[in-house]
């Protein structure tokens, strides 16, 4: 380690101030109407970045919707409601974890609808202008939910890889896949047993052209399991060295070859939000620490991508409250090895 180095590591110990270059809340919670808010999505567009998140008044309610807000001449704009579950005047549904993803052409916005995450369902919308207007929400098959909390990835051969999962019959994980941007869809078997419940995966692309997942587990460590074939057939689940308090997690593979994670290295509760970097997306070590709190606040359920400028940009949930946007300059990173299995003290 340089002196230049070690002087860094030493004046902020292990929370990564020198490569978090830009913290900043989405929202203003004078701007907006919901008092909660969670499970964000992140993309960049041609002229900058867009999030979205469900909000209403709490998590269930059936007036919880999804939000979006755009980044643009350097600022958020005022969130607007891009999709909801009113199906009559007398019925709606809350909504949860939207995922966006830009084709290129247009923007896909994925979202689930329905009374709880054992009876929801599938839905995507469409936008061609940047997401300032969005089509008629599309109701997907039976049994597929587009990806579930974390970003699909466009294979080389044109298949969009959406993570996914499902907890109607105990919590598994299914890996979907359309070839046509959402028209037709195909799904894996369930990858994991129901005695080794597990949700919520997250893809890296691996050296070789294999595929990676990881995963929330409720067993207290990020489970992950292996794909050769595209994602067509995966290995069996296996614990990592990380921890999980049972909450969402996200991942990225970087254009330099690194593996970046974003998750709560906790073994219980969400008051720590945590990066961690890999070179195999096999041994991980200590990045950044961008939350700390003893007095249990909520920093969770975070989405993370890398902007074609070399910059990560990471969303997460600020105590049900606000949605946080960060950002880090991967190549201002400075790992450090766990300890024991522990975050560096």
């Amino acid at each position: 380690m340089s002196s230049v180095s070690a002087f860094i590591s030493g004046q902020n110990l292990y929370r990564g101030e020198h490569c978090i270059v830009k913290t900043e809340f989405i929202f203003r919670s004078a701007d907006v109407t919901f008092p909660s808010c969670h499970a964000s999505t992140i993309i960049e567009k041609d002229n900058g970045l867009l999030a979205a998140w469900f909000g209403g008044t709490s998590e269930k309610s059936p007036d919880v919707g999804i939000w979006i807000s755009e980044f643009k001449d350097g600022k958020w704009t005022i969130p607007a409601e891009a999709a909801n579950g009113i199906r009559d005047k007398n019925k709606r549904f809350p909504c949860w974890n939207p995922v966006l993803f830009n084709t290129g052409k247009k923007i896909l916005l994925f979202y689930k609808v329905g009374p709880s995450p054992s009876s929801w369902w599938g839905e995507y919308k469409e936008s061609e202008d940047g997401g300032k207007t969005w089509s008629m929400a599309t109701k997907l098959p039976d049994k597929i939910y587009g990806p579930i909390k974390n970003k699909p990835v466009l294979l080389q051969n044109g298949v969009l890889l959406c993570p996914s999962s499902s907890e109607n019959h105990g919590w598994r994980i299914h890996i979907e896949s359309t070839s046509d941007f959402g028209l037709t869809w195909k799904r894996t078997k369930a990858l994991n047993k129901r005695s080794n419940p597990a949700i919520q995966p997250t893809l890296l692309v691996l050296n070789g052209g294999k595929i990676e997942f990881l995963c929330r587990s409720d067993i207290g460590n990020i489970l992950k399991a292996e794909s050769e074939d595209y994602g067509n057939s995966w290995s069996r689940l296996l614990p990592t060295e990380l921890p999980n308090p049972n909450s969402g997690i996200d991942a990225v593979s970087l254009k330099d070859g690194r593996k970046l994670l974003v998750y709560n290295h906790l073994a219980k509760g969400r008051n720590r939000l945590n990066v961690a970097v890999s070179d195999d997306g096999v041994k991980w070590e200590a990045a950044a620490m961008p939350e700390n709190d003893e007095e249990g606040k909520e920093f969770s359920y975070p989405a993370v991508i890398q902007t074609n400028d070399g910059l990560v940009h990471i969303t997460y949930t600020w105590n049900r409250k606000m949605i946080r946007h960060i950002v880090i300059d991967p190549s201002r990173i400075i790992t450090h090895p766990f300890i024991e299995g522990k975050w560096p003290e």
